[in-house]
């Protein structure tokens, strides 16, 4: 602090010397300047002026040291003010620092304590838990012998068991799970029986009332159709006429129309033969045409046949149009309009293939109005699902996959090429009108009298499924009853229990549906009978 207040003194004295000197020197200046200007007439004058002058700078550097002293004195004591200030100012702050490092103090010596005492206490419960390990280990070792002795226990009573049982563990294990294992299935399959069989009942009466109410809505005709191509003669001397001479007007009638006419000793009737209906309808209607005009020569035949023809495709269009209009659909392409036209001319097992299909569509709506579905999607789909039947005999593979195929090339719904392909099981239905148009194709191939199939194909199927359901082991005799609509499977009881007896049942229709072809449904009967004989003697 006294290097400070020095400091402040040298400095104020520096600033006030330099400025009297200046004065000074101003003066001396001023004088030596007025001398030359009067050097003999104010000689005098100057003499006595610069006493004056002289007794002035006397006075003003008097002044300027009392000024000078006044400052210095006025310095010292601002400076020792500024020294004792900084000095209170220094003090305070050392006090302060003093007062803060005495707290630091204080908690560090609080927190050493508390260090202390926690250290105690943890060396207290690392010992606690050196202890109760130690005691651990013990009661471990003593379980370990405890555990030995009750295994070593164990084997001998499964030894002794054993031996009472004569069987190993091993075997006592399997025989334990096998009886398990034929209990729950037993359990289960009452339980599934129970179940699927008042689903059913539930499902029978729902079914039962939708069909029903839609086959009593649906007007339509008988939907069976026996479409023989033959053409009646008024007298056996027509067929001389239709062979013509060296067999030209016959000849030209097959070239014309791509059917085999067959003339044989069958009495006024002749035979038309092709496997297409539509060429079949156009020979048959030009040769009844050329009969009843009796000019029957190679241009006749051609210009008969080609005007028939034009009107036979008028006549598939129209009605393609008609069956659209009693099913109540539009928008469909004049293609696909055209195709349901020829069903007309086509049979399946002696049905009429263009009634069935107008007949589908109807029923398949009817239960979809009954269940609140989609009716138009399920009207188009019944009445597109045998599409492929109008060019089966034209083109390879199943009038499914035909059908589906069309669909697709005339931008139909893809629910509607599903419908297409699973009518007959081909594919899994996505949507429930799809299981409409099974059933409702079903119910239309089983009204009575509706099909009719060779006797040869008729006996192939009845033996067919007499041996599917004698395939199975178990069973002791098998017969199929009901035209053909129910399979009667007679079980040996000994190999066949009741919970057996529902999976056979439901293995068979299984088998039936993979490998064989049937109209309808054919219902499983599996009949299981225990008898109990005896002689008495």
């Amino acid at each position: 602090m006294m290097m400070l207040s020095t400091l402040f003194l040298v400095s104020a004295t520096e600033i006030i010397i330099p400025v009297v000197a200046a004065a000074i020197a101003l003066v001396i200046g001023i004088m030596a300047i007025g001398i030359p200007l009067g050097k003999n007439a104010q000689k005098n004058s100057t003499i006595k002026r610069l006493g004056t002058e002289e007794a002035q700078i006397q006075q003003m550097r008097a002044a300027a040291e009392a000024e000078i002293e006044q400052k210095r004195k006025e310095a010292i004591l601002e400076a020792k003010e500024q020294d004792l200030k900084l000095r209170k100012d220094f003090e305070a702050e050392t006090k302060q620092k003093k007062a803060e490092l005495q707290k630091q103090e204080n908690r560090l010596t609080q927190k050493e304590d508390s260090l202390d005492k926690k250290d105690e206490m943890y060396n207290k419960k690392l010992e606690s838990l050196e202890q109760q390990k130690n005691n651990l280990l013990k009661k471990e070792e003593d379980v370990k012998r405890l555990q030995e002795k009750i295994e070593h226990q164990h084997e001998l009573m499964i030894q002794e068991l054993e031996k009472v049982a004569q069987l190993s563990k091993e075997e006592a294990k399997q025989l334990l799970t096998n009886e398990i294992l034929d209990e729950t299935r037993n359990d289960v399959a009452l339980q599934v029986r129970n179940m699927e069989q008042k689903a059913k009942d539930e499902a029978d009466l729902n079914a039962k009332n939708i069909i029903s109410l839609a086959i009593q809505r649906c007007a339509a005709d008988q939907a069976s159709e026996i479409t023989v191509s033959t053409v009646a003669l008024p007298n056996d001397d027509m067929k001389a006429r239709i062979i013509g001479r060296e067999g030209r007007n016959i000849r030209a009638l097959e070239n014309a129309t791509g059917i085999e006419l067959l003339i044989d000793d069958t009495p006024e009737v002749v035979i038309l033969s092709g496997f297409d209906p539509v060429r079949r309808e156009v020979a048959r209607i030009a040769l009844e045409r050329l009969i009843s005009d009796g000019r029957i020569h190679p241009a006749r035949i051609e210009e008969t046949v080609e005007k028939v023809r034009k009107e036979i495709d008028q006549q598939v269009k129209l009605d393609g149009e008609n069956a659209m209009f009693e099913v109540g659909i539009f928008g469909l392409h004049p293609e696909l309009i055209k195709l349901i036209g020829a069903l007309k001319y086509r049979t399946s097992y002696g049905q009429n293939v263009y009634k069935h299909s107008i007949e589908v569509a109807q029923i398949a709506g009817l239960m979809a109005q009954e269940l609140g579905l989609d009716v138009n999607f399920a009207k188009r789909a019944g009445l597109l699902h045998d599409i492929g039947k109008a060019v089966d005999h034209e083109q390879e593979g199943t009038h499914t996959q035909l059908g589906a195929d069309i669909a697709k090339k005339y931008k139909e719904n893809g629910n509607i090429v599903n419908a297409i392909m699973a009518h007959h099981g081909d594919c899994e239905p996505k949507t429930i009108e799809a299981v409409l148009v099974q059933a409702a194709d079903a119910i239309s191939g089983a009204r009575p009298g509706a099909r009719r199939e060779t006797g040869t194909n008729y006996v192939k199927r009845l033996e067919k499924l007499e041996e599917i359901g004698s395939s199975f082991q178990g069973v002791d005799k098998c017969y199929a009853i009901q035209a053909g609509r129910e399979i009667r499977v007679i079980v040996k009881p000994e190999i066949i229990d009741d919970a057996k007896a529902l999976f056979l049942a439901k293995d068979i229709a299984k088998k039936i549906e993979t490998e064989l072809e049937y109209p309808g449904q054919i219902k499983v009967n599996v009949i299981r009978e225990f008898r109990g004989v005896e002689y008495a003697k």
